[in-house]
């Protein structure tokens, strides 16, 4: 009888406890879903909010936001009178009317004792500042980070604009080979002038293109078939050219823009398919066009969107864009300078989808626009350069500055006293950051006033804007076709590191030049050499295996010259059939530059 009592009670016990359980797990589960349900009910309500108020009534980022559907900026409406769409680098820039915003100029105190007056622009409306979210914030790396795919996806390859070389090379012979030639590029006449083959800077784009993304492309099947290293060309001709760099053939069909692309094209370096590229003339024949600066899918080589150069927030009028653009990859924003005044950030809202093969953007467009104390000329057409969060350009008026590009505003400027067209290049050191520029001869002889002046060699503090040194070459005074520096300087590497290497044009008549190699730190001459023929393009150097570098120019004579940039001694020239203005590239031991003579060669190093 005891032991039934027992029993008993432990089964009641037992029931008891599982009784009780089973309501504890209830209570919990009811608990969580309420607590989920608030938490639903609080994102909903804070979707398109920026943030709560604390207790102290200060905005707080909410814990969770959902992000509408970008939506891209409406394209304006696309002209095709061609007398409206006339234009002359040579209008002045018209600063008043309703264009003028006056109201929201900002009064910018550098850091240099300087001021400046900006605006900023967003869909054309004046804004009174620009703060991006904090995950929109821009903040470049080294230039080795700048780019994931393998090859030079930009002019001088990345965000510093000191490299056009990429790959590994055995340089034992010291010449240089013609191995192939693209031939049958055209010729545009245009502005009372003729456009042929490749121009300044026109450099070559060389990428080398994962499998993945080269079988979604539409090569051609040959091409696709292979381990692809392609060149992308954009030229004179209005057309954009796609070739395999081992032997110059085609590998998909040209892209016909229809009017003179005179500067270098970029590809995204995040390696997505996306080509951007802008226009240099507006003219073909007597027939006239919008300018644009054109984003194009490389999926199908279809325009996925484009810029006008025709902008109704800009003080001047000429729409080209010579510029090449850079890309932060981690905040999926464009940066690009046009020759109407205006530097662009546009936060592109990519979506690239391999598994599907598809391929979109919805730019939205912030500008930025200011006025020189200095003088009134407008018109960006050198490459910018970054540094962290800091841009670095130069105007037609001579106007040197550092923007911040996540204010939009400027951090101090620098008279350079002319034209500079020539891309600054930046030098990150133990002992700083700087920059090497060098001006033109162009304002300061036009109209008659001198026959010749200086250009002005430059090593500046990149975050104070102090000029460290300056080296002066005097040079004679041309029209349209300028004297001093056009060329993007070498900023020497490894055993040349102690120098910076110049093309200057014009030092004795109209046709020759001179190439100097300056000591980095003092900015005195290491060696000097005199060039028969000036020298437009931007010399490039590259390192053999061995570790001894090299360097290759081109000129005005159509000569590439491989030249040790140790003592500047010429080694080696091949012809090049007419005059290079265009800058080379190199993957491995394969230069590809293009000239006057509407040929695109590929030139090995032996």
């Amino acid at each position: 009888m005891r032991r039934y009592k027992r029993r008993a009670t432990n089964r009641l016990k037992a029931v008891m406890t599982i009784i009780i359980l089973a309501l504890i797990t209830t209570g919990i589960w009811i608990g969580l879903s309420k607590l989920f349900d608030s938490d639903r009910d609080s994102i909903k309500t804070t979707s398109n909010a920026s943030g709560i108020a604390n207790s102290s009534g200060t905005p707080e980022e909410a814990e969770e936001e959902l992000e509408p559907e970008p939506v891209a900026d409406p394209m304006p409406a696309e002209l095709t009178d061609s007398e409206k769409l006339k234009s002359s680098w040579t209008e002045e820039s018209d600063f008043g009317g309703k264009k003028a915003f006056a109201d929201f100029a900002l009064d910018n105190t550098l850091s240099n004792g300087l001021s400046m007056q900006s605006w900023i622009f967003r869909n054309n409306t004046p804004l009174k500042e620009f703060k991006p979210s904090k995950k929109n914030k821009i903040e470049f790396g080294p230039s080795s980070e700048y780019s994931e795919l393998e090859g030079v996806t930009a002019f001088r390859g990345n965000n510093y604009r000191d490299s056009a070389a990429f790959g590994t090379r055995t340089v034992t012979e010291k010449k240089l080979e013609i191995v192939w030639e693209k031939d049958g590029l055209g010729a545009i006449s245009a502005h009372n002038s003729y456009w042929p083959g490749t121009g300044w800077t026109g450099q070559p784009l060389i990428i080398h293109w994962p499998e993945d993304v080269r079988k979604l492309m539409n090569i051609n099947g040959e091409m696709k078939a292979k381990d692809l290293v392609e060149v992308i060309y954009p030229a004179l001709d209005g057309n954009i050219y796609f070739l395999d760099l081992a032997t110059g053939k085609p590998t998909r069909n040209k892209i016909e823009i229809g009017y003179p692309i005179k500067g270098t094209g970029m590809v995204d370096p995040r390696g997505y398919p996306i080509l951007y590229t802008g226009m240099g003339i507006n003219e073909n024949s007597g027939k006239f066009a919008e300018y644009k600066y054109r984003i194009i899918n490389l999926l199908d080589q279809k325009e996925l969107y484009s810029i006008f150069g025709r902008d109704e927030a800009a003080f001047r009028g000429w729409g080209a864009n010579d510029s090449s653009a850079l890309l932060d990859s981690k905040t999926d924003t464009l940066l690009n300078c046009g020759e109407n005044g205006l530097v662009y950030r546009v936060k592109l809202n990519t979506r690239f989808d391999k598994s599907a093969g598809t391929l979109s953007i919805a730019p939205q467009l912030t500008k930025y626009r200011y006025r020189s104390p200095f003088n009134d000329e407008q018109g960006i057409e050198n490459s910018p350069a970054t540094y962290k969060n800091y841009m670095y350009f130069c105007d037609n008026g001579g106007t040197l500055q550092c923007l911040d590009i996540n204010t939009m505003r400027p951090v101090w400027i620098y008279e350079t006293h002319d034209d500079t067209d020539a891309t600054i290049v930046i030098e990150e050191t133990k002992e700083g950051v700087f920059l090497y520029t060098a001006n033109q001869v162009d304002k300061r002889g036009e109209n008659g006033k001198v026959p010749v002046a200086d250009c002005n060699i430059r090593k500046l503090n990149a975050l104070t804007g102090e000029l460290i040194w300056q080296k002066n070459y005097q040079c004679v005074y041309n029209y349209y076709i300028n004297g001093g520096a056009l060329g993007t300087p070498v900023i020497g590497k490894d055993d040349i590191s102690n120098m910076v290497i110049f093309n200057i044009c014009f030092t004795g008549s109209n046709s020759d030049g001179t190439m100097v190699a300056l000591d980095k730190k003092t900015g005195e001459e290491i060696w000097k050499k005199k060039l028969a023929s000036y020298s437009w393009c931007s010399p490039l150097d590259f390192k053999s295996s061995d570790g001894k570098t090299y360097m290759v120019y081109s000129d005005f004579s159509g000569y590439m010259h491989l030249v040790d940039p140790m003592n500047g001694k010429t080694l080696d020239s091949v012809p090049l059939q007419g005059n290079v203005e265009s800058s080379p590239a190199i993957y491995d031991d394969t230069i590809v530059v293009g000239s006057y003579a509407r040929k695109i060669f590929g030139i090995k190093v032996k």
